[in-house]
């Protein structure tokens, strides 16, 4: 009778279970906060329907973290269920993972102005790894760079360093084509 009982219930079932269909629904709830907490611009590059957009507005209105807000979190999160929840995934994946991408790539390009200022070797592996380097504007940046760092050693407490050849430096390395080689 088991055995029986097991079939019926084996025919019976036709698609995910209760337990899934919640975890799936909170997940695009969850999805409604994030692009709540979006600025307005970036929502608009998700191309939502003009509903759910009037209502992720009224959303970011509701300053204090009440009942008020976790219902208008709730509907926007309602409302998303019949948009294209992947692309809006994929787009905020895009910028988060942009951005983490943008920032390491500016702290090659400080590392490498850096070690530029350091030591003559680094300008020697630039210059064998990045070819068609205006090796006299970028040395003369460097020796800025290097007499500025001196005279800010020796500024008193208070005083503002100097930092346009350092910054010019940086901006110089910015336009080089590099591909990462030269972070160490």
């Amino acid at each position: 009778m088991n055995e029986n009982n097991q079939d019926l219930e084996d025919a019976l079932y036709d698609g995910p279970s209760k337990s899934q269909i919640k975890r799936e629904l909170l997940a695009i709830q969850e999805l409604g906060r994030k692009i709540i907490a979006l600025p307005l611009e970036k929502i608009k590059k998700l191309n939502l329907d003009e509903k759910i957009l009037e209502e992720i507005k009224i959303a970011q209105k509701i300053k204090a973290n009440g009942e008020g807000k976790r219902r208008q979190t709730a509907y926007v999160g309602k409302l998303l269920r019949t948009a294209d929840i992947e692309s809006i995934k994929t787009k905020l994946y895009e910028w988060e993972n942009g951005s983490k991408s943008i920032t390491a790539q500016m702290h090659m390009y400080e590392n490498l102005r850096d070690r530029l200022i350091e030591s003559d070797d680094s300008l020697t592996k630039l210059l064998e790894t990045v070819p068609g380097v205006d090796i006299q504007q970028i040395r003369n940046l460097i020796r800025v760079a290097r007499k500025e760092q001196t005279q800010n050693s020796k500024l008193n407490e208070g005083q503002e360093p100097q930092k346009k050849a350092y910054r010019a430096l940086f901006q110089f390395i910015k336009t080089l084509p590099l591909n990462g080689e030269n972070d160490e």
